[in-house]
């Protein structure tokens, strides 16, 4: 009962504010502290503030978030260890020792390409490649 009355004041007061606002012209703040104003009034109305309020000295309740905690902190904590360990990595040369590899993950993932062949050195540049830069340079006067 207390609370419902607590929201009501805060509504009541939030649309006096979004009144004075609207009077000094300015209705894009007033519009948006009007509805800034009807929340309270509004979770009220649809038994959220009750729900809040018997969840709040219920100890069932509590113990329930205690649980819901303690799932959070565990998957956070595994998923950190497993990336800072990789193991993904790990469980992949495992997989290849055992010959449990799928057979479509050994093929090539490009195609056309020999398993294990290296790819060319590129060409190390030389004064025809820098012509070029010099020629941009200098026709913009650098």
């Amino acid at each position: 009962m207390l609370a419902e009355t607590i929201c009501s004041a805060v509504s009541v007061a939030g649309l006096g504010i979004a009144a004075v606002t609207a009077y000094r012209r300015r209705f894009l703040t007033a519009a948006r502290i009007a509805a800034y104003a009807l929340v309270p009034v509004g979770l009220v109305m649809t038994g959220a503030v009750e729900w809040l309020a018997a969840t709040a000295f219920s100890p069932t309740a509590w113990a329930g978030f205690g649980v819901l905690g303690v799932a959070w902190l565990l998957f956070t904590t595994t998923r950190a260890v497993e990336r800072r360990r990789g193991a993904g990595r790990q469980e992949a040369t495992a997989g290849k020792r055992a010959g449990t590899a799928a057979p479509a993950a050994s093929a090539p993932s490009l195609g056309g390409g020999q398993r294990g062949a290296r790819p060319e050195p590129r060409p190390t540049p030389t004064g025809d490649d820098f012509s070029d830069i010099e020629a941009i340079l200098k026709k913009h006067g650098i």
